[in-house]
C-alpha cells in the first residue's frame, strides 16, 4: 500500500520550509518505527508512505496523530502516460461504480512538462470511465464519488479516499514549552493544541503526597503517555509541593493561598525552564472558569516570571475543552476521582481580585528562596513514551 501525505501552511514557509518537510518526515518516521517493511521518504512538496497492505488500517490510524498532515490518500502509481493512467483509473474506479453513481475526475498537473493540461486529462479519463462503465453520470458540482489525478515529476497518482490529518505544524519546529500539567481536563488539552502549534513539550506536575494519592500522580503518567502519541517522547517532571502547601495554610491569609499557590508554582517552573532550555510556560487556563483565572487574578499571578506565559484556552468554554480532550482520548483519564494538589485546600471564598500589595505583604512571610530550593532541589525526572 502506498499513501501521498499531504501539508498546509509548511508550503508557505519560504526559505525555511525544507526544515518544516524534513522535521514532518522525521515525526512520520517516528510513529511508523515498528511497523515492518515501511518505507517513508519526500518528493517534490509531498511525502510518501509505503507498508504492507496488512498494515494499512494501523498507518492510517497513526498518520492521523501527527501534526502536519493535512491529509493523506492510499494511492495507485501509474507511468507518465495517459493510456497507462486511463488504464489505472478504470480498474480503481470499478471496484465502487454502480449504476446512477454520480462521478467527478479532478486533475492537478505539478509536472508542467506533461503535454496534456489538467482539464484534457480529466476529460479524457471521463469519457473513458463513461465508455466502459454504464450508468455512471458526471456531476462537476456535487459528485457522489471523485477520482482525483495527480501529475508528479517521475509518475501520476490516482485515488479515491482523502483521510484528514490534524493539521497544524511538525512538533519540533517551534521551539520548547514547559507544559504546567495536573490531572484534570484543562490543561492536557493545552498542551496538545501547543504541540499543533509546532511546540515540543515538556512537563511539569506538582504532587502533595500524602495529602494527594499515588494515583493522583499515575493519572498524569497516563496523560502524558496519550500526549507523547502525538507529540513524541516527554519528559515530566513531578516536583514535590507538600512542604510549600503546608507552609501557605499556616502562615497565608486562606483566601489568598490559591494565589500564593500559583505564584510559587510560575517560580518553580521558571527555573526549571531555565535549567530544560524551555522558552515559554503552558498552562490550561480559561478566562474566568475559576478564581485564580479572572484578569486580576492572571496579572497578579503572572508578575513573578519573564517568561511568556502561552494560554491557549483563555477564549474557549468548558464544553469545547471537553470536546477537544474526548477527540484525543485524554477525557476518561482526567475524570477518575483523585484529586491534585490544585483541588485541595481550596478556601471557601477565595479572592477573585487579588492585590498585588496584600499578595506581596503575605508572601513577606515565608521563606521563598529556602521553599523554592527544595522543591527544585527534590524534583523526580521521568521520560515518557508513546508505548508503541
Amino acid at each position: 500500500m502506498l499513501y501521498l501525505i499531504r501539508y498546509g501552511e509548511i508550503g508557505l514557509k519560504g526559505k525555511n520550509r525544507r526544515f518544516f518537510e524534513n522535521t514532518l518526515t522525521a515525526n512520520i518516521q517516528r510513529v511508523l518505527r515498528d511497523i515492518p517493511g515501511c518505507r517513508v521518504w519526500q518528493a517534490h512538496t509531498r511525502n510518501y508512505v509505503e507498508v504492507p497492505d496488512t498494515s494499512s488500517r494501523e498507518v492510517e490510524e497513526r498518520l492521523q496523530k501527527v501534526f502536519g498532515i493535512v491529509s493523506f490518500s492510499p494511492v495507485v502509481k501509474v507511468p507518465l502516460d495517459l493510456e497507462a493512467i486511463k488504464a489505472a483509473a478504470l480498474q480503481e474506479f470499478a471496484k465502487t461504480a454502480r449504476p446512477g453513481l454520480t462521478f467527478k475526475v479532478n486533475t492537478k498537473r505539478a509536472n508542467k512538462r506533461f503535454p496534456l493540461l489538467s482539464q484534457e486529462i480529466s476529460a479524457a479519463v471521463g469519457a473513458h470511465l463513461l465508455r466502459n462503465l454504464p450508468g455512471l453520470t458526471v456531476d462537476v458540482h456535487t459528485p457522489q464519488e471523485v477520482l482525483d489525478i495527480e501529475i508528479r515529476e517521475e509518475e501520476a497518482y490516482l485515488y479515491t479516499k482523502k483521510i484528514l490529518g490534524p493539521g497544524g505544524l511538525p512538533v519540533g519546529v517551534a521551539g520548547k514549552g514547559l507544559l504546567l500539567l495536573s490531572g484534570g481536563i484543562d490543561s492536557p488539552v493545552a498542551g496538545w493544541m501547543m504541540l499543533k502549534r509546532g511546540v515540543t513539550l515538556e512537563a511539569l506536575h506538582f504532587h502533595s503526597y500524602p495529602f494527594t494519592s499515588e494515583r493522583a500522580k499515575e493519572k498524569v503518567f497516563d496523560l502524558c503517555h496519550r500526549l507523547a502519541v502525538y507529540g513524541g517522547r516527554i519528559i515530566l517532571h513531578v516536583a514535590p509541593f507538600t512542604e510549600i502547601q503546608t507552609e501557605l495554610r499556616l502562615k497565608a491569609p486562606e483566601r489568598l493561598t490559591v494565589t500564593l499557590m500559583r505564584r510559587m508554582m510560575l517560580r518553580v517552573a521558571e527555573q526549571l525552564a531555565a535549567r530544560r532550555k524551555a522558552l515559554a510556560l503552558i498552562t490550561g487556563e480559561s478566562l474566568g472558569q475559576v478564581a485564580s483565572q479572572t484578569m486580576e487574578s492572571i496579572n497578579v499571578i503572572e508578575r513573578v516570571t519573564s517568561l511568556p506565559v502561552l494560554r491557549p484556552l483563555i477564549g474557549m468554554d468548558k464544553q469545547e475543552i471537553t470536546e477537544i480532550s474526548r477527540r484525543m482520548e485524554t477525557y476518561p483519564i482526567s475524570i477518575r476521582p483523585y484529586e491534585d494538589c490544585c483541588t485541595l485546600f481550596l478556601p471557601a471564598y477565595p479572592a477573585i481580585r487579588p492585590r498585588s500589595a496584600d499578595v506581596e505583604a503575605a508572601e513577606a512571610a515565608l521563606d521563598i528562596p529556602s521553599l523554592l530550593a527544595d522543591c527544585l532541589g527534590n524534583i523526580e525526572r521521568h521520560e515518557i513514551g508513546d508505548d508503541r
